[in-house]
């Protein structure tokens, strides 16, 4: 038993560091994002088609915009339900729900082509 315990808590470990890992992208795709859009609003002050101004506002809406985007994923996987885990262990077997829903289903299908058939004969 104490296998699963430590099965368990690599399995924590393991969803901790994904979700450090990808707020860190996060982070380094937002700067990404901001050195990128600043080198167009650059350019297009250079060509004179928006002034300082416009351009310092472009980049800052973009980069608004984009952190809202990254704030707003985390809540709304927060809203969500934890998905249930079925822990089998080596001397058991499966719950047969998902079989015995399987089976009954085909069974009705089942029925619903025999009554099909039975219609068209008539």
């Amino acid at each position: 038993m104490a296998g699963l315990g430590d099965w368990v808590q690599k399995a924590v470990y393991l969803g901790v560091g994904i979700a450090s890992y990808g707020m860190e992208k996060a982070g380094v795709t937002l700067q990404e994002l901001k050195t990128q859009a600043q080198k167009i609003a650059d350019e297009m002050v250079a060509r004179g088609e928006m002034t300082a101004e416009e351009a310092r506002r472009y980049v800052d809406d973009i980069v608004q915009q984009a952190q809202q985007q990254v704030n707003a994923s985390p809540e709304t996987n927060q809203n969500k339900e934890p998905r249930p885990i079925e822990i089998i262990l080596e001397d058991e077997e499966p719950t047969p729900t998902a079989t015995d829903d399987v089976d009954k289903l085909r069974k009705q299908v089942e029925s619903l082509q025999d009554e099909l058939r039975n219609l068209k004969k008539e």
